[in-house]
């Protein structure tokens, strides 16, 4: 079945185009534009008055209804992946939090069964004195042998957050890149030193800027000084608690588009009433949208990403232009998986926002072609 979107304004290749027309079948974009013009078609939609957008990209999202993926059944995940659609996430990476080897590889089988676009894996691995929520009894050396095993039962796309610092011989990243895996330095006690070693053995992106690691000093600028000062992407939590206002702005005057990645670190009180949940192996307790460990310690976020994208435009005092890039391209492309998603583009899947103009609210998602039911499920 041919579809074709046609009236509203189609952001394409950085700008706004006015009624320009989408068609896609099976899925996936096969037109744009002057190119859709002959095409017969079997449906049509309208989006006269709408901004059409591509699907948001969450590379880092522990989750979201009730439910974290590191515990969650298939059915579970697959009741999660609707919920993120019904936000306007249609690509996401489940993060894994910090679990024995064995619950991993569990989760991760669940994960591939129910379609997702890839995984994150962000625990285990972190430097003890930056571990945040994640409980102290789950992390692990970073060995080689152990990441070889969970690795070669990965058959989608990975990304790995670590201590690099801690990967003496770096055996681990090398692993890590032997698989393909896409690294990012983060819960870290790095030196800039060693940020950028871990660059050279092919880290590319930072976790969750600022949080899990060493604040800029001006004697050693650490993580903080090697990502603001131009090497690798970097995540950012903008829910205004995890990083002030200020800060934002700052970081993504150094960033830009093309580096900053807007993300969630969304955990599975994200859209539920305040109460207890759990995250990385410890309860937490969920008050006023804000989810703390039981010494204090900040445990994810209950942010949806769409409310990220237009912090950032406040904090930032950036047009959406540039604030949609980061949570569609730039992810995709941290990942390696730009190719099929992160734009409106023909051969990559048709996964679509149409936005109002005024007050930027999402009034109907189109993921792989498909209207995303309104419908909301949580725990």
């Amino acid at each position: 079945m041919k579809t074709k979107l046609c009236g509203g304004r189609v952001f394409h290749a950085g700008v706004f185009e006015n009624a320009c027309s989408v068609i896609w079948e099976n899925g996936t974009v096969i037109a744009l534009g002057a190119e859709c013009d002959g095409i017969a078609v079997d449906r049509e939609l309208r989006a006269d008055g709408f901004l059409v957008l591509p699907g948001l990209i969450d590379i880092h999202t522990h989750g979201r209804g009730g439910y974290d993926f590191s515990t969650a059944t298939a059915d579970e995940m697959r009741r999660m992946k609707a919920d993120y659609a019904r936000h306007g996430v249609t690509s996401l990476f489940p993060t894994l939090a910090s679990a024995t080897a064995e619950d991993w590889i569990r989760a991760i089988g669940a994960i591939e069964e129910c379609g997702f676009d890839g995984v994150h894996l962000e625990g285990r691995y972190l430097n003890p004195a930056k571990r945040g929520a994640h409980s102290a009894e789950l992390l692990a050396p970073l060995h080689a042998q152990e990441l070889e095993e969970i690795l070669s039962r990965v058959s989608i796309p990975c990304h790995l957050s670590a201590a690099f610092e801690l990967d003496q011989d770096g055996s681990f990243a090398a692993c890590a890149k032997r698989h393909g895996a896409t690294m990012s330095l983060g819960h870290t006690a790095a030196t800039a030193e060693q940020a950028k070693v871990a660059i050279e053995r092919g880290v590319t992106a930072f976790t969750h800027l600022f949080n899990a690691m060493p604040p800029l000093h001006h004697r050693e600028g650490g993580a903080v000084s090697v990502a603001l000062e131009g090497m690798g992407y970097a995540e950012l939590i903008v829910d205004g608690l995890h990083i002030c206002p200020a800060m934002v702005r700052l970081a993504y005057r150094c960033l830009g588009k093309d580096r900053t990645v807007l993300i969630t670190d969304s955990m599975e009180g994200t859209g539920c009433p305040d109460g207890v949940y759990s995250i990385a192996g410890q309860e937490v307790t969920l008050k006023d949208g804000r989810a703390r460990t039981a010494y204090g310690a900040l445990a994810g976020s209950t942010l949806d990403l769409w409310d990220g994208v237009k912090n950032l435009m406040r904090f930032a005092g950036i047009p959406l232009e540039e604030a949609i890039v980061c949570a569609t391209e730039t992810p995709a492309r941290t990942v390696g998986i730009f190719d099929r998603v992160g734009s409106i583009d023909v051969g990559k899947r048709a996964d679509l926002l149409l936005v109002e103009e005024t007050g930027l609210q999402i009034r109907k998602v189109i993921s792989a072609g498909e209207p995303v039911d309104g419908k909301e499920e949580t725990k």
